[in-house]
C-alpha cells in the first residue's frame, strides 16, 4: 500500500483521463465503487481567492466514466484512510463529502497539489517533472495504441467531438496504421491458406 495520500488521485487520473479540476471536484456521492464507475457533474476553480464548483464546460465533459479496478481498490484505500482522517479531527473536520479534500476536509488547490505532492513524488522517483494534465495525455495515448475505439477515447475524456480527440492524438495513427495493415495481412493471409 502506498504511503502517498494522493495515491488514489494519481491512479484514477492515470486510468480515467480525468481532468485536474473534475478530480478536485468529485464528490463521493459522484462514486459507485460496486458498479466501478463515477460520474463527472463538477470541477473545482479557484476565483478571486474563493473556491467554487462549476458545472463542467460542456454537456460531453458531463459524463459517466468506467473505472478500472486500480482505481477502484485504490479509492477503497483512500476512503478508509479518509475516515480515519476524519475521526480524528472530529469537530474540526469539514464535510463537504470531497474525494480529493485538504487536511480539514475542505476543497483543495490544484496548484498546492502540484507544488506539494506531485512535483515531490516525481523527484523521489527519480522522474522528470511533466505537467499533471500529462496524466490524461498518456492516458489517450495508451487507450488508442491497445486498439481502443477513438469514439470511446473521447467519450472517456468528455471531448465535445471525436474530432478534437483524433487532431490532438493524430502522433498515435502512424502506429494505428501499421497495426491495421498487420492486421489486413493476417486476415487476407489465412483466407487464401483456406
Amino acid at each position: 500500500m502506498s504511503a502517498d495520500p494522493l495515491e488514489a488521485l494519481y491512479v484514477l487520473a492515470i486510468t480515467s483521463g480525468m481532468r485536474q479540476a473534475e478530480l478536485l471536484g468529485l464528490k463521493w456521492r459522484d462514486i459507485d465503487l460496486e458498479d466501478a464507475g463515477l460520474q463527472v457533474r463538477a470541477t473545482l476553480q479557484k476565483v478571486g481567492g474563493m473556491f467554487i464548483f462549476t458545472a463542467p464546460k460542456t454537456q460531453r465533459s458531463r459524463r459517466r466514466v468506467a473505472m478500472t479496478a486500480t482505481a477502484v481498490e485504490a479509492l477503497k484505500r483512500h476512503r478508509t484512510r479518509q475516515a480515519r482522517e476524519r475521526l480524528a479531527l472530529g469537530p474540526a473536520w469539514q464535510d463537504n463529502d470531497l474525494v480529493f479534500p485538504d487536511a480539514v476536509g475542505g476543497p483543495m488547490e490544484g496548484r498546492y497539489v502540484l507544488r506539494h505532492y506531485f512535483r515531490p513524488l516525481l523527484r523521489r522517483a527519480g522522474l522528470p517533472p511533466i505537467r499533471f494534465h500529462d496524466f490524461r495525455h498518456t492516458t489517450a495515448t495508451l487507450m488508442l495504441t491497445q486498439g481502443i475505439h477513438p469514439k470511446v477515447v473521447s467519450e472517456m475524456l468528455g471531448h465535445t467531438t471525436i474530432g478534437i480527440t483524433m487532431d490532438i492524438y493524430s502522433h498515435v495513427l502512424p502506429e494505428m496504421q501499421r497495426e491495421a495493415a498487420h492486421t489486413l495481412d493476417r486476415l487476407l493471409q489465412d483466407a487464401t491458406d483456406a
